[in-house]
């Protein structure tokens, strides 16, 4: 068993269910180098291949909002 047959590969519909979004949106975050997508080769068309570890480290290193901290006064502080 080699390193690369340890690893869960998901279709891009599958891994679009993963992430909860459509399959449309997955691939264009693919073509940002958003997400890592692996390409099978001898077709005419891109057929992508995903693994598990590779979108859940996507969600967790790229938060959704920025991470900027609110400014708040408080009356009386000042």
């Amino acid at each position: 068993m080699t390193k690369l047959d340890q690893f869960e590969w998901l279709s891009a519909e599958e891994a679009a269910a993963h992430l909860k979004v459509q399959r449309r949106t997955l691939l264009l975050w693919v073509r940002q180098g958003r997400i890592k997508a692996y390409a099978l080769s001898g077709t005419k068309r891109h057929i992508w291949r995903f693994r598990r570890e590779d979108l859940d480290a996507a969600l967790m290193d790229s938060p959704v909002l920025p991470c900027t901290p609110p400014s708040v006064l408080v009356k009386g502080l000042q």
